[in-house]
């Protein structure tokens, strides 16, 4: 009987926290993507950052064999200055000195990086005072972005999203979630081929050393703010048009953020998603509940205003001439 008690107690305790367990899970799964991810990624690259590192040693030891005059001490430093350079963004090659990482068109695209969230890391700012303004314009700028965004999604999701939504569940009687996720399908199938298929096409085209895989994956980590910083466009030496084409990818990663914000907030309306979020988010003050304490503090109330009322009962009322005194009338002459 103890165990059949314990294990209804246990039962109603889970029933009444459902939402906390959920949560846990998702806490859970959470932890156990990331550990997957992090394996899958070790064992994929590990290989290839040893095969690198064997690679750079043998191309030092066979320049140092080739130049016994220069210590390996000497080129360490030499090295060491010119990767610090190369993480500013200054390469040290005669063919790179051209590209400038602060002329107005990369400003402005470092700009557009800070703001949305992106930060390559190609260039990065090199005096204190950059540094400092740095800070107080992303300080400043990232809300005002947020904001910018935010009121730019929600009024072209009047026009994309919800009239359309409701003019065909109107016309044609179909079912409202239905409707709204194939509307979302096709709107994602719209945006992947218009910011994510094309843009990738033109890439392969601009840059002569990125494939398709290379810039489909530029496309992607930009405008999901990843940034990683690996592929950045319009680097090249020998890029035409190279302040044009800064200016253009600035507007396309702007669009495209609008654009992907556009199709995660349709999905996020769904139906199916709404019901889904419900389930680990902790549940509001049912009516019912505040109906009993309602009722409870109106029982309460009651019981000291019945309390009070038996109270007055018990005192004698004060007569005057044989009548109870009641608020004076027209007719009755006034007691002074």
């Amino acid at each position: 009987m103890l165990q059949s008690l314990a294990g209804s107690s246990c039962a109603r305790l889970i029933q009444n926290n459902k939402s906390t367990w959920y949560f846990l899970c998702l806490i859970l799964v959470y932890v156990l993507y990331l550990v997957f991810g992090a394996v899958i990624f070790s064992s994929v690259e590990l290989p290839y950052e040893d095969l690198l590192r064997q690679e750079l040693q043998a191309i030092k030891r066979q320049f140092l064999q080739e130049n016994e005059c220069i210590s390996e001490e000497r080129l360490d430093n030499f090295l060491e200055k010119a990767l610090e350079a190369s993480n500013y963004g200054v390469s040290v090659l005669n063919n790179a000195s051209a590209n400038w990482n602060w002329d107005f068109t990369s400003a402005l695209f470092f700009a557009s990086t800070v703001l949305s969230t992106t930060g390559y890391g190609h260039t990065v700012p090199l005096s204190d005072g950059g540094k400092a303004f740095c800070i107080i314009y992303s300080v400043m700028g990232i809300p005002f972005t947020l904001l910018f965004l935010t009121a730019v999604v929600q009024r072209i999701m009047v026009f994309s999203t919800r009239r359309p939504v409701a003019y065909v569940h109107q016309r044609w009687g179909l079912s409202k979630p239905l409707v709204a996720a194939v509307h979302a399908s096709l709107l994602a199938f719209l945006i992947c081929s218009c910011f994510f298929i094309i843009p990738a096409v033109a890439f392969t085209i601009l840059e002569d050393e990125w494939n398709f895989l290379e810039s489909f994956y530029f496309c992607f980590i930009s405008l999901s703010t990843i940034g990683l910083g690996d592929y950045v466009p319009g680097e090249a030496n020998n890029q035409r048009f190279r302040q044009l084409y800064k200016v253009g990818i600035t507007v396309y990663l702007i669009v495209g953020l609008v654009a992907m914000l556009v199709v995660l907030e349709t999905f996020c309306e769904l139906p199916q998603l709404k019901q889904l979020r419900k389930v680990f988010y902790l549940k509001k003050e049912r009516p019912e509940d505040r109906l009993n304490i309602l009722d409870h503090d109106h029982l309460s109330f009651c019981s000291v205003s019945d309390h009070a009322a038996s109270l007055r009962e018990e005192k004698p009322d004060p007569y005057i001439q044989g009548r109870p005194l009641d608020t004076p009338t027209g007719d009755d002459p006034i007691i002074k």
